[in-house]
């Protein structure tokens, strides 16, 4: 969302999907991409491990997907609510010496949590506290209070193994605790040789001076070389900038802590700046979009690296303009900020984002968004995302031959997708997908979210010709898409304008136990499927409903190898629920009503939607004298059609015509039989201009066409309304 407002896609006239849906979440797992194919997400430090599996004396909540409760924010929509007394204890599932624990409290309070180690009281307490939590963006249309939940860790103060028990107690607050990560952590590093160290230039580790001179002094003293970072607490009270030729360096994010809301803010370097191993911990309670409360603002020039870092409390952690060519960012934690993760807005060339750890984010975790100019051979890579509360898990937004690959996504919220590949462009000038947009490997666990700007879910994995069509050639391989609440692909324009979707191939894809469907087509355009193979589907294979509703067709061409999903939605009136099965057709329902129709030819404005519209006054009229002319409408799917009704407005003006005309069929839009030959039906508003035409029994087809030759009232082919209906 970029510090701009969602555009309002217009509601469509259909009913609202309901927004709970009870699935079973379970215990998060990092599932592996297809065989033969890299392993999905980052190596990390540490191992997670859910607090719904642990062992509990509080309650267990969840699973739920509505936006606002905090089950839906929570790492697999579960987690444990702790009253005064209550405690959860994990049983350790490596060596460590440390945990950081995602937890959340009420709003406007804190507290402590007593931490036990084999039923032993450590004389330290976990500090918990909501001043982090409960942002609120009004100014985003759909969003509601949103970022339930916050991180807090601690050293235990000993090593602790396999097997053992670490348990954390209520002391009065009421808390609910979702996660904990068990990690070793070495020892402090030690200064390196020839190094400048902040504290020679006048930096308080205690916390309780300000540093910010010291720590400039320090990078003036440096140039060429390093600054060092000794174990400590270091106050900032303004940003730094001119950083460039130096690199910075900690002594490890869990002993040298920066304490700042705003550590680089600059809008150019000569690069070759190198920030490692070190953490930056804000006090960012709300979202300012025109406050630069980010870690990185601006540029660290070409040749730049960030790594080992921890990065916690800021709006964003890095904001990125300007140039940042061959910037690697790489290893670091990135947590609780209360918008994106890291943007690359516009210029960036060749950068790697690669084996980060991303939670709780207020917008998309990872985005590259093409403003000003585009971003371009540019990638992220191994990444590990969980629980982006109000947007995608990692967004595209334009840019040109951009790569996603091998990232492990879980537990999207409201308005995002696990992935969104994208031309929403929020302001001008907008550089759209251009080149190849490569999607590989990629592992998506319960993405995939209900728009409430929509009024209908947003897919685990989404293409949007949201402001223009998409040109690029998108090639979606080796994907693995688990427990989506909705659909695993979506194909949508989402500003609502219909732009077309085209140059999208899928191939090779693991679809389990997705909620609604495996395709979720709304825009015009094309994909190909290859090796998708698709289990546990909720309702129907595909959903094909473009809109607006005359947009124009979108083409699913099948290249082999897919199995699970063959059946399609088949009631574009309604959405699909999930779980709920696909219901049998209704005979009663008019099969053509909102479907995409094309002709041959159209006189002025008088175009084949209108003849689907279900408006009885509005017409298609072909080109004139220019028979014969064709109207071709989809179904959307192979139907047992048996009856057409054809009408002309029911005005006395529109007088007694016959016209001549055939009906063909087709099941794959390209080779048409024909089912009816030509002959002469008459339309008279004595009878209310309408027209029914019995079709044979075994008549099956998705494409219904109808041939006219000749029309006695006019010069050329005219309907108001081709209806098709199964019985």
């Amino acid at each position: 969302m970029h510090g701009t407002t969602h555009t309002v896609r217009p509601v469509r006239r259909i009913p609202v999907i309901a927004a709970a849906v009870a699935l079973a979440a379970g215990m998060l797992v990092s599932l592996g991409a297809p065989a033969a194919h890299a392993a999905a997400g980052a190596t990390l430090p540490f191992t997670s491990v859910e607090a719904e599996s642990a062992i509990t004396t509080g309650t267990r909540i969840g699973p739920d997907y509505t936006q606002g409760t905090l089950a839906s924010e929570a790492s697999g929509r579960q987690a444990v609510r702790l009253t005064s007394g209550q405690r959860v204890e994990f049983t350790v599932p490596r060596a460590a010496n440390a945990v950081n624990l995602a937890y959340s409290v009420p709003d406007g309070q804190s507290g402590t949590l007593n931490v036990y180690v084999n039923g032993t009281r450590l004389a330290k307490t976990l500090a918990v506290t909501s001043k982090y939590s409960y942002i609120d963006t009004g100014w985003i249309p759909g969003a509601r209070t949103h970022h339930f939940f916050d991180d807090a860790r601690l050293l235990l103060g000993q090593n602790v193994q396999p097997g053992d028990r670490v348990a954390f107690e209520s002391t009065g607050t009421q808390v609910t605790v979702d996660v904990a990560d068990f990690e070793q952590v070495a020892g402090a590093a030690t200064q390196p040789a020839g190094s400048v160290s902040v504290t020679s230039k006048g930096a308080d580790p205690s916390g309780q001076g300000d540093s910010t001179q010291a720590f400039r002094d320090a990078i003036a003293a440096a140039q060429g070389g390093v600054v060092w970072i000794p174990p400590g607490d270091y106050r900032l009270t303004s940003s730094l900038s001119g950083v460039q030729n130096v690199t910075l360096q900690g002594a490890g994010s869990w002993y040298s802590v920066v304490h700042t809301s705003r550590f680089i803010d600059q809008s150019g370097s000569l690069g070759n700046v190198h920030i490692k191993d070190f953490a930056v911990l804000g006090e960012v309670t709300e979202r300012v979009d025109s406050s630069p409360d980010n870690f990185v603002n601006g540029s660290l020039g070409p040749n730049s690296s960030v790594s080992g870092m921890w990065i916690q409390h800021l709006k964003v952690g890095l904001w990125l303009t300007g140039n940042n060519d061959n910037l690697v960012v790489e290893n670091n934690r990135i947590l609780d900020t209360t918008a994106d993760g890291l943007n690359l807005n516009g210029t960036a060339r060749g950068v790697r984002v690669r084996d980060n750890f991303l939670r709780n984010q207020g917008d998309d975790a990872l985005a590259m968004w093409s403003l000003y100019s585009p971003d371009t051979n540019s990638s992220f890579e191994n990444n590990t995302i969980s629980q982006p509360n109000l947007a995608n898990g990692i967004a595209i937004y334009g840019g040109t031959d951009l790569a996603v690959r091998n990232n492990l996504i879980s537990d999207t919220n409201a308005l995002g997708s696990g992935i969104a590949i994208s031309n929403q462009k929020f302001l001008d000038p907008f550089f759209p997908l251009a080149g190849t947009i490569t999607v590989d490997g990629n592992t998506l666990v319960r993405t995939g979210a209900m728009n409430p700007n929509w009024n209908h879910p947003m897919g685990a994995l989404r293409v949007d010709s949201y402001d223009s069509a998409i040109n690029a050639t998108v090639n979606i391989t080796n994907t693995t898409i688990s427990d989506s609440p909705y659909s695993a692909f979506e194909f949508v324009s989402g500003g609502g304008q219909g732009y077309p979707v085209g140059n999208v191939t899928v191939d090779g894809a693991t679809v389990r136990n997705t909620g609604t469907v495996v395709v979720q087509a709304e825009a015009q355009g094309a994909a190909t499927f290859r090796n998708v193979t698709a289990a546990g589907v909720g309702s129907a294979g595909v959903y094909n409903c473009p809109y607006p509703a005359n947009s124009g067709a979108f083409a699913l061409t099948d290249g082999g190898g897919n199995s699970g999903w063959n059946s399609t939605w088949s009631d574009c009136s309604t959405w699909p629920q999930p779980g709920q099965g696909n219901p049998s057709p209704d005979p009663g329902r008019n099969l053509a009503k909102g479907r995409p129709a094309t002709a041959s030819g159209s006189q002025d404005i008088y175009t084949p939607g209108k003849a689907v519209d279900g408006d009885a006054s509005s017409y298609w009229e072909s080109t004139n004298n220019a028979f014969p002319q064709s109207f071709t409408v989809d179904l959307g799917s192979s139907q047992p059609v048996r009856r057409l009704v054809l009408r002309l407005p029911p005005l006395t003006v529109w007088q007694a015509r016959t016209q001549t005309l055939s009906v063909l069929g087709s099941t794959d839009g390209s080779g048409y039989t024909t089912v009816l030959g030509s002959a002469g039906y008459r339309f008279d508003p004595a009878t209310g201009n309408t027209v029914t035409v019995t079709l044979p029994g075994g008549t099956n087809l998705r494409y219904l066409r109808l041939n006219v030759t000749a029309n006695t009232g006019w010069p050329a082919a005219q309907f108001s309304e081709v209806e098709a209906y199964l019985s």
